[in-house]
C-alpha cells in the first residue's frame, strides 16, 4: 500500500458580507467582508490551522481575499490570487433583491431558477462558470501533487465548480446544497479517472468550527 501523502483540494466559502445578510444578489460586486463574516473567517481560520493546507489561494474579490488571508496569518501561509476564481457574473442583477428582479425581469428570473440560459442582461453562463472554476483547481490541483490545495471563493461559482469536477451536468443537476459563509468542502481525485479531470467529495458544508 502507498505511504505517499493525499492530494486534497478544500473550497472555502468567504464569510459574510452585508449583501449576503441583506438577501441582495451580489455577483463580481466587490463588498468587504461585515462584522459577522470577520468573525466566521477567525472560526473556520483557527480550524484550518489544526490541519493546515501546503498552500492558499483566493479570488481577487475583497471578501474572499480577506478571508484567505485571515486563514493564511492563521497557517503562517500566503495567499495568491486567481481572477478564474471569481463569482459568477450576474450583470445587471448584480446588487438586486429578488424581489426587484421579480418585478421587472420575471421570465428571465424563471428561466434563470429553471437553470436556463438568460441572455441579453450580462448573465454569466453555468456552464462557463463551472468550466473556469473547475479548471483553475485542477491546475493548482495538479501542479501540486501529495499536497492539500486550499481555496476561498464564492458562493455560486464553488458550487458549480464542484458539479463539473464530479462530471455532473451542471444545468440539470440540483443535488448539491450551496455553501455557507465560511463553511468548506473537501475533494480528492478521482483515481479512477484516467484524464485526470475529475475529483471525488469527500466531505461537504463543513461548518467554520468544524477541525
Amino acid at each position: 500500500m502507498s505511504s505517499a501523502a493525499p492530494t486534497r483540494l478544500v473550497l472555502v466559502r468567504h464569510g459574510q458580507t452585508d449583501y449576503n445578510r441583506d438577501g441582495r444578489l451580489q455577483g463580481q460586486v466587490d463588498i468587504p467582508l461585515n462584522e459577522t463574516g470577520r468573525t466566521q473567517a477567525r472560526a473556520v481560520a483557527r480550524a484550518v490551522a489544526q490541519n493546515p493546507p501546503d498552500l492558499i489561494l483566493a479570488s481577487p474579490l475583497g471578501r474572499a481575499l480577506e478571508t484567505a488571508r485571515t486563514i493564511g496569518e492563521a497557517c503562517g501561509l500566503p495567499v495568491s490570487t486567481d481572477q478564474a476564481l471569481v463569482e459568477r457574473g450576474f450583470g445587471q442583477w448584480e446588487g438586486l433583491h429578488s424581489d426587484a428582479i421579480r418585478a421587472r425581469w420575471p421570465q428571465q428570473l424563471a428561466d434563470h431558477r429553471e437553470h436556463r440560459r438568460v441572455d441579453g442582461l450580462g448573465i454569466e453562463s453555468r456552464e462557463g462558470v463551472a468550466e473556469r472554476f473547475a479548471a483553475s483547481c485542477l491546475r493548482h490541483v495538479g501542479e501540486n501533487p501529495g499536497q492539500t490545495v486550499l481555496i476561498v471563493a464564492h458562493g455560486a461559482a464553488i458550487t458549480l465548480g464542484i458539479t463539473e469536477l464530479l462530471g455532473l451536468h451542471t444545468s440539470e443537476f440540483r443535488g448539491l446544497a450551496g455553501l455557507e459563509n465560511c463553511h468548506r468542502s473537501v475533494l480528492e481525485p478521482l483515481s479512477a479517472d484516467p484524464e485526470g479531470r475529475r475529483m471525488r467529495l469527500l466531505s461537504h458544508n463543513l461548518s467554520p468550527d468544524f477541525t
